[in-house]
């Protein structure tokens, strides 16, 4: 299982052909059946327009690279077929609000785990709060464009889980200063070894007394025993440094950031001027472009906008 961050930002390697084909920059949703139809990658061509890696041609995904048979699984535009509406609709999961189905909102999707054959096992979602938690892939109604569907009975479930694994880490805690308590029990052998050397001493029976006040004063000295403090000190360590876990992932955000923005606009470079193959409009029934008129940056604002721009960059000539 991969999350997208770790697929994103891989070279794809021919494995036969011993090369490069290009480098992944995004994964299309199939949002009907909850997975990854494909991978979406940039080559030197990049010009000539959007390129798929059809998941189910991958061979494999490593931590440094995904590979491939031969650049023959690559898909061009003119025969991505159905992979085509799937653009279109342009539903990108991470980023989308997580709804449960009364109509509470859990927080915001922040990432996806990838499974074997594309299909998306779990969503990362984080709260107002900043805190995370994850649903998995049958605790989610619909992938919408901007909005993740979550049956309401399961997150409950999930989330009524939660105070009893914190409950027994609470009943634990006192368990560690018990042993503070059975100290002085095994001290009382001390007392025994002076009982043994009093009848040795059978004429002087007035130092009896004597040894047994060492033997009292002994237990009463230990008895504000500070070991379990240093004990309870490491625990409240470790919290802290769990807290600044979420970093990485923020420093990794910007990162693939600024690579879409560039990618973005080497693509608007490349479509300003051309002319639109068909009439292309936004979900909410704003034309972005008619067919046949030139590709101008007017029409560019009005697709990013509009969250058109794929599309768009799909639909010149």
């Amino acid at each position: 299982m991969k999350k997208s961050v770790e697929i994103i930002g891989l070279p794809v390697i021919s494995i036969t052909e011993g090369r490069e084909l290009g480098m992944s920059k995004g994964l299309l949703v199939d949002a009907k059946n909850g997975a990854i139809a494909a991978i979406i990658i940039e080559d030197e061509d990049w010009y000539r327009g959007v390129k798929l890696l059809p998941y189910s041609s991958v061979v494999a995904i490593g931590e440094d690279a995904v590979t491939v048979v031969n650049s023959e699984t690559i898909l061009t535009l003119e025969n991505a077929g159905d992979y085509e509406t799937m653009m279109d609709e342009n539903v990108k999961v991470i980023g989308t609000k997580a709804i449960t189905k009364s109509g509470t909102i859990q927080g915001n999707v922040v990432e996806i785990y990838v499974g074997e054959g594309g299909k998306i096992e779990k969503c990362e979602i984080e709260a107002s709060d900043g805190s995370l938690s994850e649903i998995t892939s049958d605790q989610i109604s619909i992938f919408g464009k901007q909005v993740t569907i979550i049956d309401s009975e399961k997150k409950t479930n999930e989330l009524s889980a939660a105070p009893a694994e914190s409950t027994e880490v609470a009943v634990e805690a006192p368990a560690v200063e018990e042993p503070a308590v059975e100290a002085p029990v095994a001290e009382e052998p001390a007392v025994e070894a002076p009982v043994e050397a009093a009848p040795v001493e059978e004429p002087q029976p007035e130092e009896e007394p004597v040894v047994e006040e060492p033997a009292e004063e002994a237990p009463v000295e230990e008895t504000p025993a500070e070991e379990p403090q240093p004990e309870e000190e490491p625990a409240a360590e470790e919290v802290k440094e769990e807290e600044p876990a979420p970093e990485p992932v923020a420093a990794h955000d910007s990162m693939h950031q600024a690579a879409n923005n560039t990618t973005i606009d080497r693509q608007r470079k490349f479509i300003l001027g051309k002319t639109a193959r068909r009439t292309l409009t936004s979900p909410t029934g704003v034309v972005i472009v008619n067919e046949g008129d030139p590709i101008t940056e007017e029409v560019i604002q009005r697709a990013q906008l509009s969250n058109m721009f794929v599309p768009l960059t799909l639909n010149v000539q």
